[in-house]
């Protein structure tokens, strides 16, 4: 399948879903998304039975898009982007210790906890996980998706201080979920747990890669100033957003991180300093287009992939214990920093239930685990993570609403 059919397919799939959640569903449009591309896959899957080339059909596509591909090392890099740009700065700053703490030890906690438990209920469901591979099931899952959680944030009415604290949290965790992970993939593949080398890597990930975001932003900034023509100004952005995070990876530092650095200094230096009014009228429109473009396409994308997990009883099973884990985890791993922060700062009442709940996981975690080496510890991490990003999107993401009219906002 050529890649102009693919992206034909995949655009006019998003175009008819969202016209349809528009008409009649009314659902937030990411969301809605995913549930009609759900429905559409299981319907392919019963079709499938009585025409085998439908299911054929689907099939093929989904192995040329392939998703992990196509998100972790393309999608990403535009949505980051896009939505880095519009974070104010000085929001973050305010925040930065909550930020800083969610974002390294809650994922960190979140990591050992997930994994310790699913290591220790499996077994009881008939399935058996080695420790480091539940270990990458909670590297994965643990980060909260930036690109889920700010189209749900658009949709909400949230305080600033603790919106700062969600789109914050999930642009930093991001980068340092993949990082871990990584770390974690390499021991799984018979590498060394040594605490020094483990420590330099991460290291050189995460603050390599903040480092160069700020670099190849500060260049880009410096081209902004000296022109004033929206067309290229655009371009530059453009530019940064796809050469960045190809350099960064070229270079074995985290692209993620990256890519949020430059956005955010674009974001709020360069459209201060470096734009006249109307380059900054239409970045924004640019980039809101395509960041709604490639979050429909995505989220299509997410529903289809159901297409590829091997179903079972013990594994529907695995499935539904993972949730309230990974729940329980999001609680701990939230609570913890700032119940240590509390002596530094007020929170918002009910931060923690809001932030445990707002916590959503997607794309980004299915993409991780669809990249694992082939085998059965694959296909039992990919079910239970596909059903728990199912349930954050759906459930978390269609009830956050109710939670904060619950808690007087």
């Amino acid at each position: 399948m050529g890649l102009f059919e693919i992206i034909a397919i995949l655009l006019t799939l998003a175009a008819v879903f969202s016209f349809i959640n528009h008409r009649w569903l009314h659902l937030p449009t990411t969301i809605g998304l995913m549930l009609i591309a759900l429905i559409f896959s299981l319907g392919l899957i019963g079709l499938g039975t009585i025409v085998p080339a439908t299911r054929v059909w689907a099939e093929t596509l989904l192995a040329s898009v392939r998703f992990d591909q196509t998100l972790l090392h393309g999608m990403l890099a535009f949505l980051l982007f896009a939505g880095a740009l519009h974070i104010d700065i000085n929001d973050l700053r305010q925040q930065y210790r909550t930020i800083a703490g969610l974002a390294t030890i809650g994922v960190l906690i979140s990591t050992l906890l997930v994994g310790g438990l699913t290591w220790l209920l499996l077994p009881f469901l008939g399935l058996h996980l080695p420790m480091v591979f539940c270990l990458l099931f909670g590297a994965l899952i643990s980060p909260t998706d930036p690109i889920a959680v700010l189209a749900i944030l658009k949709q909400v009415a949230v305080p600033r201080s603790l919106e700062a604290k969600i789109a914050g949290e999930s642009l930093f965790n991001d980068g340092v979920g993949v990082v871990v992970f990584l770390v974690v993939l390499d021991i799984a593949a018979g590498g060394h747990a040594d605490a020094g080398p483990v420590l330099l890597f991460f290291v050189r990930e995460a603050i390599g890669g903040g480092l160069l975001g700020l670099a190849m932003g500060w260049g880009a900034y410096r081209m902004l100033r000296e022109v004033d023509n929206y067309q290229v100004e655009v371009l530059i952005t453009l530019a940064l957003a796809s050469g960045g995070y190809a350099a960064a990876e070229a270079m074995h530092l985290s692209a993620p991180i990256a890519i949020v650095a430059a956005g955010l200094l674009i974001g709020n230096h360069g459209r201060s300093l470096a734009m006249s009014e109307t380059t900054r009228h239409h970045l924004d429109t640019f980039w809101e287009l395509t960041d709604e473009i490639l979050n429909a396409v995505l989220f299509v994308l997410i529903g289809l992939e159901v297409m590829v997990l091997a179903f079972d009883a013990s594994l529907f099973a695995a499935g539904l214990v993972t949730i309230p884990v990974v729940l329980l985890a999001r609680l701990v791993s939230v609570s913890l920093p700032i119940t240590l922060l509390r002596s530094f700062r007020d929170f918002s009442p009910h931060a923690v239930k809001i932030l445990t709940w707002g916590g959503l996981r997607g794309g980004i975690s299915v993409a991780l685990a669809l990249s694992l080496p082939p085998g059965p510890e694959r296909e039992i991490i990919l079910f239970i993570t596909y059903t728990t990003v199912v349930f954050a999107i759906l459930v978390q993401g269609l009830t956050i609403n109710g939670l904060l009219a619950r808690s007087g906002y």
